[in-house]
């Protein structure tokens, strides 16, 4: 199985580059599970493809401002500073622009001076481990300093922070969005409550290797990134549950997915707890827990698409982009949704 299968044509004004300003008010392409056929509908549609017993499986993590502009403490130089993943209470692991001259050692300056920061080692990927020096609470001083951390391909700035932020998030580690969610309103989620779907919260926090291209034609040979999942007892078996009554999981975006794929046993069961999960999925993968998809239009080439492509067929999931792309959806992070079921 080869990269390349997984790519396709779009064009540059299809990335969206703002969300809209009604949550809800994207486009959603269902693409149907039976035979491959495909509609096209408003996203607040999705409640008609929903039913009582049914559970929605969302993603309840909340990205941080993880991106920081300061200079480096001798030369006054500007330095970009991504905060990838927290090692310890005031060291993580980091992504510095621009990187070559900064050496073990080095020292960083933010809003200046309340918070400072050390590089006191080289990672993977030329990745800084950074111990940042500050007083008081460092959420509250990245909250005041940090930026949203948006994926390169979106140029414009976002005006509201809350808008790269799902309604339901609660649990600060992200840094990227879990996108699917975005579209969801509390009044829409109040609509499926009421239809008899329950909904269940997972957490992973979602790194920036989700944006990593896959550099190998042998999709068999790409190594995932890791990210940290947390699943709650209760929410572990609100799930069974629904298993067991007959109802359907669908996850709410592919990190949904990983996250209860990777916490399921070999007989389908979903076991509570915490940890690292580096899951790959592309086709061939069965799928142990998940019945249904709700999810954003992924970059080609990418680990994302690879994952639609096991669950609805890689034949069937690159005709629908292919419609998208015909119909002018909008894609990416801040675009339109589909629905697989």
């Amino acid at each position: 199985m080869k990269t390349s299968d997984f790519a396709y044509e779009l064009p540059q004004e299809l990335i969206a580059q703002d969300p809209l300003e009604d949550r809800s008010s994207s486009r959603l392409l269902h693409l149907a599970l039976s035979d491959g056929s495909i509609e096209h509908k408003k996203f607040t549609d999705v409640i008609e493809y929903l039913r009582p017993g049914d559970c929605l499986v969302v993603n309840n993590s909340k990205v941080i401002p993880a991106r920081l502009y300061g200079e480096k403490e001798d030369t006054g130089a500007l330095i970009e500073i991504l905060l990838l993943k927290r090692v310890s209470a005031d060291v993580w692991e980091t992504l510095v622009k621009p990187g070559k001259k900064c050496r073990i050692g080095a020292r960083f300056v933010f809003g200046g001076g309340i918070l400072k920061g050390e590089v006191m080692d080289i990672v993977d990927e030329g990745n800084r481990l950074i111990r940042f020096e500050f007083e008081g609470i460092f959420e509250e001083i990245l909250d005041k300093l940090g930026e949203m951390p948006l994926p390169p391909y979106i140029t414009h700035k976002l005006k509201d922070k809350n808008r790269y932020q799902t309604v339901y998030a609660k649990d600060p580690g992200s840094a990227a969005a879990p996108t699917a969610g975005l579209h969801f309103t509390e009044e829409l989620l109040d609509k499926i409550r009421e239809k008899g779907v329950n909904i269940a919260h997972v957490t992973l926090h979602v790194g920036l290797g989700t944006f990593r291209p896959v550099k190998v034609e042998d999709v068999t040979q790409h190594h995932m990134h890791s990210e940290f999942y947390i699943i709650e007892e209760e929410q572990a078996e609100l799930i069974n549950n629904t298993k067991k009554a007959g109802g359907r999981v669908i996850c709410v975006g592919t990190t949904s997915c990983r996250t209860i794929e990777s916490a399921a046993d070999e007989n389908g069961v979903l076991k509570a707890g915490s940890g690292w999960t580096d899951i790959f999925i592309y086709p061939g993968y069965d799928f142990r827990i998940m019945d249904g998809l709700i999810t954003n239009f992924h970059l080609p080439e990418s680990t994302l698409i690879m994952l639609v492509s096991a669950f609805a067929g890689k034949e069937r999931v690159m005709r629908a982009y292919e419609e998208a792309v015909r119909e002018r959806y909008r894609f990416f992070s801040f675009g339109d949704a589909m629905i697989i079921l």
